[in-house]
């Protein structure tokens, strides 16, 4: 049985402590916050004590931490936690800062405790099968893939000042989801970002719209579609275009029912945001997670994947800003 910290009392932390409560290889044991009412009304709803941070890190009782903080203590975090010898899974992305990141990961390769990063969109049922067909080489050699990520309304501009730009923030996922797809990271960014939507993120120095491109070695190309309203719902999408075929994952409805009459033919929306469309997703995750440690198996995503996906992000924000691709190794250099 695996014994479980959650850091954070937030509305993602209520969605890992379902998954850690209904998973039968782990219990939680303590929650901590900055707002310790948020932390107490959380433990209490899934039989946890609320504590402090340190008072949960200390413990040599809990095995594993799930770090569901702001995005600035990840990093800190991550390396308390594994120096303190517990395992991690910490939501994205690893750090506002790409140096700072890169830190990170060097001081937890001296730990030896694993660390997991929350790309949760790996283990949706649907992105994992065409990833699964796309490995087994059902359409050839894969060439181009084009990734649409759509939110079905803006955050608060409030939001928008802390969260790191949508690239770091939004986009991240689907830096990771490219990589995971591809099987490797691109040698080149190139970046176009607007913001229309809503005039007032881009007086906060951000876009919310945006597109992508990235370039691999040995030719291929991703195109990543960005933009934080689509009125009609959450829209999530893959097309993956090979040699000999397609291979496509479209989005999950709100209904499977389809009218068709004189006057057109007309169907459900796509479900309305990433808890209705994902939560299969973060229970299989942290199942994942859970199967590694308790198994000491290799854990399916890495703090390398997420300093990979953060240096994308990194290298698509300073192309927006020039108007020049930018290549992934000098934003590592």
């Amino acid at each position: 049985m695996l014994n479980v910290g959650l850091l954070g009392a937030g509305r993602i932390a209520g969605v890992h402590a379902t998954a850690i409560t209904t998973n039968p290889g782990s219990r939680l044991v303590a929650v901590s916050d900055i707002n310790a009412d948020a932390a107490a009304k959380l433990a209490a709803q899934y039989g946890a004590e609320a504590r402090t941070t340190d008072a949960i890190l200390n413990d040599p009782a809990i095995d594993a931490v799930l770090i569901a903080t702001s995005t600035d203590t990840h990093s800190d975090l991550i390396e308390r936690a594994t120096a303190a010898g517990k395992a991690v899974l910490c939501e994205k992305p690893v750090d506002l800062s790409l140096e700072r990141a890169l830190a990170c990961q060097k001081a937890v390769a001296t730990n030896g405790r694993p660390v997991m990063i929350g790309f949760n969109r790996r283990f949706d049922p649907n992105f994992a099968a065409l990833k699964a067909a796309a490995d087994k080489g059902e359409i050839g050699k894969t060439e181009l893939l084009s990734v649409t990520s759509f939110d079905p309304a803006p955050p608060p501009v409030a939001y928008i000042k802390v969260s790191g730009g949508l690239f770091r923030d939004m986009m991240i996922h689907d830096f990771d989801m490219a990589n995971f797809i591809m099987g490797a990271a691109p040698v080149s960014v190139m970046a176009v970002g607007t913001s229309i939507v809503d005039p007032g993120i881009g007086a906060a120095g951000d876009v919310d719209t945006a597109v992508v491109t990235l370039t691999y070695a040995d030719g291929r190309i991703a195109v990543i579609k960005n933009s934080r309203r689509a009125v009609y719902g959450y829209d999530q999408r893959l097309e993956l275009l090979g040699s000999v075929g397609l291979l496509q994952a479209q989005n999950m409805l709100e209904n499977t029912v389809v009218k068709s009459t004189t006057a057109g033919v007309t169907g459900a929306k796509p479900t309305y945001f990433f808890l209705e469309r994902y939560m299969p997703a973060y229970a299989a995750e942290w199942a994942a997670f859970v199967a590694a440690v308790n198994g000491g198996a290799a854990l399916p995503v890495t703090l390398a994947d997420g300093v990979a996906a953060l240096a994308m992000a990194e290298a698509a924000t300073r192309s927006a800003k020039s108007g020049l691709p930018v290549s992934l190794a000098s934003v590592l250099a």
